[in-house]
């Protein structure tokens, strides 16, 4: 059976469980505890060692070939940013987790009281390097990460080499060790979906909070893919909807698929046939799309990290919630590869805004759905792009108006 139709089924068992038999909910609490331990643990290794490997692996190229880069980059955040700011306006519009409050015993990390530009700013660099990964201070490991990234590149090359290859070999155990605990994800799943049932007294209240929950991310994809991106494409003369029309094929293999690799054969062709893109511009901003393009995830992750706070009945200041957003852009940049990278880059964002990470039993059993929206989102996105990039850089296109 496939893991998201396991969790499916854990979920509705929680569920059932934590409403008709919550007096054994202590019996099994401390599972959930040590599933949500073992994701913790992995949030500091993931943050490190993806930051690290994808700012060693960017080369020194020409200057055509960077120009098009800091382009396709540009035109990357800012779809990715709209993307956020329309989940954050969209879950604070509908407010899906507002009709239900959960009780949270433990009490809430003080990052969520002491936000602040000053406080962050202070916490970017530490007393002990150390400390800010045993505490998992994520903050402090993000600019670690990213000065270690860009100092690889001016040390010695026999330096250079061996420290890549221990880069390399940290990432790929880090991936490993989270493949082996995601595949525990239906158990912890189970008893932390539990708690959360038993800790609320109205069982449909939750249910439909989870629904408006998942309509609250539908409607935000939606908008993104109908209204901002065609609206972008406008400003460069072109069809949008003729561009929609092209991309049919690619759109149904992502959605089919959830899969923005699996897609990358026909999204290439597509671009390339169907709307006429030069195979310089597509063979690198398609490909560098399916890598660090997260339109569909930014946005859902923003909205999720928000929904769980609603739930909990932690109000989030301005600043809070432009917090998330910009977690939200770093962990979808991040989040190619990983395996179940929903789940697992949403205990990062959690952890870097301090919100209860048992919040996820809350909205990962209701995520195959959404994962298949949100990736044709993200495909949908990449296309986007590679037509914009195509008229900045003067190509005529079959879909001109």
């Amino acid at each position: 059976m496939r893991l998201h139709w396991q969790i499916l089924i854990a979920l509705v068992a929680g569920a059932g469980c934590g409403t008709g038999l919550p007096a054994a909910t202590p019996y099994i609490a401390w599972i959930g505890s040590l599933f949500m331990n073992a994701l913790s643990m992995l949030i500091v290794p993931i943050l490190f060692f993806s930051i690290v490997t994808g700012i060693a692996d960017i080369q020194n190229p020409g200057a055509g070939l960077r120009k098009l880069g800091l382009k396709t980059g540009a035109f990357y955040l800012i779809t990715m940013l709209i993307a956020a700011v329309t989940g954050l306006c969209m879950v604070n519009l509908l407010q899906p987790g507002g009709s239900v409050i959960i009780e949270h015993t433990a009490a809430i990390s003080g990052k969520m009281g002491q936000s602040s530009v000053a406080n962050i700013i202070a916490e970017l660099i530490p007393k002990n390097i150390f400390y800010a990964f045993s505490q998992n201070n994520t903050i402090p490991v993000i600019l670690i990460a990213i000065v270690t990234g860009v100092c690889l590149s001016r040390i010695s090359a026999e330096g250079r080499s061996a420290i890549r290859h221990l880069i390399k070999g940290g990432w790929e155990i880090t991936m490993l060790a989270t493949k082996k605990v995601v595949g525990f994800s239906p158990i912890g799943i189970f008893a932390i979906t539990m708690g959360q049932f038993s800790a609320t007294e109205d069982f449909f209240s939750l249910i439909r909070a989870m629904l408006m929950y998942v309509v609250t991310v539908g409607v935000g994809l939606c908008l993104h893919t109908f209204a901002w991106l065609p609206l972008m494409l406008r400003c460069y003369k072109v069809k949008p909807w003729q561009h929609f029309k092209n991309m049919s094929t690619p759109l149904l293999t992502a959605f089919s698929t959830a899969s923005s690799g699996a897609t990358l054969p026909t999204t290439l062709y597509a671009v390339e046939h169907n709307d006429g893109i030069s195979s310089k511009v597509t063979r690198f901003t398609i490909p560098l799309g399916s890598a660090i393009n997260m339109d569909g995830a930014a946005l859902f992750e923003c909205v999720a990290v928000i929904f769980i706070a609603q739930v909990y009945g932690i109000e989030l200041s301005i600043f809070q919630q432009m917090l998330i957003v910009c977690a939200s852009l770093l962990c979808a940049v991040g989040s190619a590869g990983i395996p179940m990278a929903a789940l697992v880059m949403m205990t990062v964002i959690l952890n870097i805004v301090g919100l209860p990470l048992e919040g996820i039993g809350l909205v990962v059993g209701v995520d195959r759905m959404l994962d298949m929206m949100r990736t044709a989102v993200n495909v949908y996105g990449d296309t986007c792009v590679a037509v914009m990039v195509a008229k900045s850089e003067g190509e005529a296109l079959s879909i001109d108006r």
